[in-house]
């Protein structure tokens, strides 16, 4: 049963997805343009500096994701702050405003520099803009339906993704890498924008309404303390952490060693975009189930079985030389993440209070996606000694040993015991 209150001058407010379905609905077709705005980079953007400007080094090749996901981590990490004193819509338009020159700069890019210091801006874009949606989507179906929410989420933005992908893929073998297949993102970036700020509703209002049917917090708590909490002090919210860093790692080394990889056994570009395609796509349409698994079934065993079938997804890739092998070691990867992806943040949710679950969720994604930095750097480097292979094995092993962690570490909480927790009253 949704519940209500009295906003001053205006409608009642109600959390559940039926009661906000239009504004649910609208804030999911905006992510599929967050989402299609890093769909642009997947296929062409590694090859761009391969091809174009002659890059040797795979480690300086990455660097434009090193950009990105440092960028994007600290925009997670003060998105939280300005949604709770800003208000949610006008950090999500910001974030767009902020993205609109990015497919201009990887047009127009005279150097590899253009190129990083555009991923720069994308990290801002997606780091403000995602997290709004993902943010906004929980704020309105309140805590029985968070598997969900973030599952639909997710499912718009990297299906998204995988399609662009798989279109760049195609436009840079008819017109080539440039510019043909970017000009899909001044589309997404447009019209990104204009829903935002023409049609978007702030979520302020629910998160008030969930905060008064919840359990009163002890005290105020501070950014630090729930930066400290996050990141090592509870356990679940550790081990949420860890494994959304890992995650993202290895998200971050197949975005930018996969394509040099497949090409270094001469697949041609279209193919490459298949293969570059079907993870995100397979991540993102199986979010749709796995996302409300989550609510059912609870979160730690599909996080700790999608990180193990990640890595195995990766060994296959590394581990072999034909197309029909990688393209199972990329719905491995895509099954994995599907599984992995909507349970943490729905976990990370369980564990926060409404009153700071915004800050919370910037922390941890904070260091989900400060894992895209450190898998490009240190993929980089192993390949630039060891080869591109010995890059995608090593970190297969790290994703499986982090789905360890979780196993060790995270307790399980299911969503139906803490809506039945925040409708108590505080003792």
């Amino acid at each position: 049963m949704s519940e209500a209150v009295s906003a001053p001058q205006g409608p009642a407010v109600r959390l559940g997805l039926k009661e906000n379905w239009p504004q649910f609905a609208l804030l999911v077709v905006i992510n599929a343009f967050v989402g299609g705005m890093v769909g642009i980079e997947r296929t062409v953007v590694p090859l761009i500096g391969a091809e174009e400007f002659k890059i040797g080094s795979t480690t300086l090749v990455v660097s434009f994701i090193v950009s990105f996901g440092v960028v994007k981590a600290c925009a997670n990490l003060i998105s939280g702050q300005l949604a709770d004193k800003w208000g949610r819509k006008r950090v999500l338009i910001l974030g767009w405003l902020v993205g609109l020159p990015v497919p201009f700069m990887i047009i127009w890019a005279p150097s590899w520099e253009w190129v990083i210091a555009a991923n720069a801006l994308l990290g801002i874009n997606q780091g403000l803009a995602w997290s709004m949606t993902v943010i906004m989507k929980i704020d309105l179906v309140g805590p029985k339906s968070r598997g969900l929410a973030v599952g639909l989420n997710e499912f718009a933005g990297y299906l998204a993704v995988g399609v662009t992908a798989y279109l760049t893929g195609y436009l840079a073998s008819e017109h080539g890498l440039r510019p043909a297949p970017i000009y899909l993102g001044v589309a997404y970036a447009m019209l990104g924008a204009a829903l935002s700020i023409l049609l978007v509703r702030d979520t302020r209002e629910h998160v008030r309404l969930e905060t008064a049917a919840h359990a009163r917090q002890a005290s105020p708590i501070s950014f630090r303390e729930i930066f400290v909490l996050t990141s090592f002090r509870d356990r679940n919210l550790f081990a949420a952490s860890q494994a959304g860093l890992v995650n993202n790692l290895n998200d971050g080394m197949s975005w930018g060693i996969f394509p040099l990889f497949f090409a270094s056994f001469g697949l041609a570009v279209d193919r490459i975009g298949i293969l570059k395609a079907v993870y995100p796509a397979t991540w993102g349409i199986l979010q749709v189930a796995t996302g409300p698994l989550s609510d059912r079934w609870g979160r730690k065993g599909l996080i700790v079985a999608g990180m193990w079938v990640q890595a195995a997804g990766l060994f296959l890739t590394g581990a072999t030389s034909h197309f029909e092998w990688w393209l199972v070691g990329s719905l491995l990867l895509g099954l994995g993440t599907a599984m992995v992806y909507p349970s943490l943040i729905a976990a990370v949710s369980d564990a926060s209070h409404p009153s700071w679950r915004a800050r919370s969720l910037s922390v941890y994604r904070f260091w989900r996606d400060l894992g895209y930095a450190i898998g490009a750097l240190s993929a980089g480097i192993i390949a630039d000694r060891f080869g591109l292979s010995a890059a995608i094995v090593s970190i297969a092993a790290l994703t499986f040993i982090s789905g360890a962690v979780v196993a060790v570490s995270m307790r399980e909480r299911s969503s139906v015991d803490l809506a039945q927790k925040a409708s108590r009253p505080a003792e």
